[in-house]
């Protein structure tokens, strides 16, 4: 089979290399516009169940993803002039350009060609028997067809900035800074031994009463770093080509493929970034699409079995970007709660049921779930049901 995947990033090689693992035969070409070695962005994260599925599918890669990651086993808040500490499942942190570089080694080591500084559009498409549209949420391919996709865009209500540090947080780090405006916050976690990255977001009426949509990258550096003195321990916040204030764009399509074209990560499908899933999901398709290519013969049955599978597992993670999302635009709700309850809710937000409890009773409700377990049981089994219900009503 000739596959062209027209995107470098991490959901197009690891879909090449799992391919070529396959079938030796393939014959797979890469096409990514930018130069090899640039890319946006600082850090990504993904968690433990990744990795395993990662060591599953291509051992090889797997393990220099570990090597080259970083770990923590505790979430972190400042809250003022307060900091609450909890322990959390394992997070990993590895640095964009240091994935994408495994990924594109392990991809050349099997026999895939890696075209850089190659744009493909319409209408210069190579012939292909499967074209991968895996060139992010403004795909060229996908807004082409954009009658058959059905695409649909939604922006949310905040606005953000990616930077990164060179201050090391021990643990995944959250910030929440009150200004004459409103509060700004930031995500922020190590991925490598040097770097962190950190995801800084406001409201709208926070962004320009600050008059950081008006100030150049340098002044908003300086405003943001006297806001966050506290976590940065003095280093500075760095910015570059991500350094914008868009809001989040949530992308879906109505279907992810057209006749041999097919979607792939931020092609198909977004998700909001403070459930740092979006490289997770982008390789998990790349699984799904390659299984679903062994088990079908026939491409169409492919494509299609392809699309079932993932949209029904996506669900989820979906409906709890949404909430996670929703939580922060109605910051105010939680953030006067003692730091250590705010924290706990916190971790609690992709709950359907949250927006709808008083927090303070929501609390004593989950403190008490988790030492009877009847009412674990109870909360487990209510919480998918009320994901779905949300989904639908969406």
């Amino acid at each position: 089979m000739k596959v062209v995947c027209v995107g470098g990033g991490p959901a197009g090689l690891y879909l090449a290399i799992l391919l070529k693992r396959q079938n030796p035969s393939h014959d797979i070409t890469v096409h990514e516009r930018n130069p090899e070695g640039s890319t946006y962005g600082w850090g990504v994260t993904y968690w433990r169940a990744l990795l395993d599925r990662l060591h599953t599918y291509d051992p090889e890669s797997a393990q220099a993803i570990e090597e080259s990651s970083v770990r923590w086993t505790q979430g972190v808040a400042h809250v003022r002039d307060q900091v609450t500490r909890q322990p959390g499942d394992a997070g990993h942190g590895i640095g964009r350009h240091r994935l994408l570089e495994i990924l594109a080694e392990r991809a050349r080591g099997l026999g895939v060609r890696l075209e850089f500084e190659d744009e493909i559009t319409p209408e210069n498409l190579p012939e292909a028997d499967l074209v991968v549209a895996a060139d992010g949420i403004h795909s060229t391919l996908r807004t082409h067809h954009a009658d058959r996709f059905g695409a649909e865009v939604t922006e949310g209500r905040n606005h953000y900035v990616w930077l990164g540090t060179t201050q090391v947080f021990d643990s995944f780090t959250f910030a929440f800074a009150e200004t004459g405006h409103g509060w700004v916050w930031c995500y922020g976690y190590p991925y490598d031994d040097g770097h962190s990255t950190c995801v800084i977001e406001c409201a709208p009426d926070t962004l320009t009463g600050l008059g950081l949509d008006a100030m150049d990258e340098a002044g908003r550096l300086t405003v943001l770093e006297k806001l966050f003195a506290g976590i940065l321990d003095g280093r500075p916040l760095t910015g570059g080509a991500s350094a914008a204030w868009p809001a989040f764009r949530t992308l879906t399509n109505r279907t992810w493929h057209h006749g041999n074209l097919v979607l792939l990560g931020d092609a198909a499908h977004t998700t909001h970034y403070s459930i740092g899933a979006g490289t997770t999901l982008a390789l998990e398709d790349a699984m799904c699409l390659a299984d679903a290519l062994r088990e079908h013969t026939a491409l169409p049955q492919a494509l299609a079995a392809y699309e079932h599978r993932r949209k029904a597992e996506i669900v989820s993670a979906q409906s709890a970007a949404r909430l996670s999302a929703q939580w922060y635009e109605n910051l105010p709700r939680y953030i006067g709660l003692p730091p250590h309850r705010m924290f706990a809710l916190l971790g609690q937000r992709h709950s359907p049921l949250l927006p709808y409890v008083p927090p303070q009773l929501y609390y004593g409700l989950d403190k008490a779930a988790g030492r009877l377990e009847v009412l674990r049981r109870f909360k487990r089994w209510l919480g998918p049901r009320a994901a779905r219900a949300l989904h639908v009503r969406s």
